[in-house]
């Protein structure tokens, strides 16, 4: 009877079945297998149970094989390349020369940190494909990486931590007004200072806006209702250059520098830089983390 479910047929009875077809005899297929011809009987037997039909016949000198033996080893020729394909797959992602990486990012730390990284890569490890996808939440980066969408998270702190984050280092928030702005006059800005300022800020569903948000309220700050608001850092740096307001932005939204005044804050603030891997013995991805950290987070404004 025919074995309901899931087939249980080996790669090696596989083989096995292949050779017998090609060579028309057990013992020439057990010696091409360096097997005992006792194995190779017990692995035909498996598939036949499994099949619920012979797939050879035996014959006064050597074997048949039957109508199931010949669709079964058509099809097990296939199978057997697609392994051979996956080792070497396998093989050539460990070794660098092919594979793929999958990186989730908070938006502005693609040009600002892994550009340069991607560059070297794509030198030197040309066969690799990298796919980046860009998110403006810390939070959604990491749900893509738990939900298997990623192999590499990297971005600011999520709300929802995870056991696997490693910090890489840390960034500047800054404030950005017009180039003519009272700013431009002082070596650093006081939070208090944007308290009389026109205020561009974050879509709610951008990350910023709940770090700005806690910023402000951290430090005894009532911000005013903002001007205007952008899903974007690099929208709202570029808004505030041209005067529209001041934005509050991370250094990595800056990647091109916009011509505007920049300013550190007084104290300074500074905001963690995470990367989190899905699968950490991942040799390539292993590889990657490697080559990120050792090109470091830049420096700061």
């Amino acid at each position: 009877m025919q074995r309901k479910g899931r087939p249980l047929i080996s790669l090696r009875g596989l083989e096995c079945l292949v050779a017998i077809l090609d060579h028309g005899s057990l013992t020439k297929a057990a010696a091409v297998l360096h097997l005992s011809q006792p194995a190779l009987s017990h692995q035909i037997a498996s598939i036949e149970r499994e099949l619920g039909t012979p797939v050879v016949e035996r014959l006064a000198r050597g074997v048949r094989p039957t109508a199931a033996g010949l669709a079964a080893g058509e099809q097990a020729r296939v199978a057997l390349a697609a392994a051979g394909k996956a080792v070497t797959a396998a093989r050539h992602a460990a070794a660098g020369t092919d594979g793929r990486i999958r990186i989730a990012c908070e938006e502005t730390m693609s040009s600002w940190l892994l550009i340069p990284v991607v560059r070297d890569w794509r030198r030197d490890y040309a066969g690799v494909a990298i796919e980046l996808r860009e998110y403006t939440s810390a939070d959604r980066v990491l749900d893509v990486l738990l939900a298997g969408g990623a192999d590499i998270a990297i971005s600011p702190p999520a709300a929802v931590a995870d056991g696997r984050a490693e910090v890489l280092g840390v960034e500047e928030m800054v404030v950005v007004a017009a180039p003519g702005h009272r700013f431009a006059a002082m070596d650093a800005v006081p939070l208090a200072e944007l308290a009389a300022e026109p205020l561009i800020h974050y879509s709610p569903g951008n990350g910023n806006c709940a770090w700005v948000d806690w910023f402000a309220a951290s430090r005894g700050v009532n911000l005013p209702q903002p001007v205007i608001r952008t899903g974007s850092a690099h929208t709202a740096a570029l808004l505030a250059g041209v005067g529209v307001g001041v934005a509050v932005v991370s250094v990595s939204a800056l990647t091109p520098r916009p011509d505007a005044t920049i300013r550190p804050f007084d104290p300074p603030e500074l905001r963690d830089v995470t990367v989190t891997v899905a699968a950490p013995r991942d040799e390539l991805v292993a590889r990657f983390l490697a080559d990120l950290k050792k090109h470091g987070v830049p420096g700061r404004s």
